[in-house]
């Protein structure tokens, strides 16, 4: 296991992915506990990136009423945040729904965006998938409008490949 992140601050977004994403695997390697990976990926990427929020939110049972899912917040990085998200509601639940990643340029413009934070400006959300069902997305927010491009899909994607074989 990692114990230190090694990621020169000074080099271009997609080489600090290349580097970020090698040393995720070493982080998750021979770790089975899906929370503790989620902690620490979260870390990483808050650390090497600089996002404003950076968590997961699992696909769990809802209390009530019963029978029915919805995304509750699980391990994360940066301000408080809400804590439980219905199907198709805000940027999360719609990656929830429609099974893919989405990005937002600007949260002000996407309809039914739900804000957490006023300091949220845009946004990429990513679904991982067990059994062909979205078990988990993963929400990296941006203080800055527009700070998401194929660059972070790529790349977090990758990212979302490595969760997808401990969960």
């Amino acid at each position: 296991m990692a114990e230190e992140l090694i990621i020169s601050t000074s080099t271009d977004k997609q080489q600090r992915y290349e580097t970020l994403v090698l040393q995720i695997e070493a982080l998750v390697s021979g770790e089975p506990d899906v929370v503790a990976n989620l902690s620490n990926i979260a870390a990483a990427l808050k650390q090497t990136m600089n996002y404003f929020w950076v968590g997961f939110y699992l696909v769990k049972d809802s209390p009530m009423p019963i029978g029915r899912q919805e995304l509750v917040l699980g391990p994360f990085q940066g301000p408080i945040a809400c804590t439980r998200i219905g199907l198709g509601k805000g940027v999360c639940g719609t990656s929830w729904k429609e099974k893919r990643t989405i990005i937002v340029p600007n949260v002000d413009e996407f309809p039914g965006h739900i804000a957490c934070s006023s300091a949220s400006k845009s946004e990429i959300v990513l679904p991982a998938f067990k059994n062909n069902e979205v078990f988990l997305v993963l929400d990296v927010d941006s203080d800055k409008l527009n700070d998401f491009d194929e660059v972070d899909e790529k790349y977090l994607e990758e990212v979302m490949r490595i969760i997808e074989r401990f969960i």
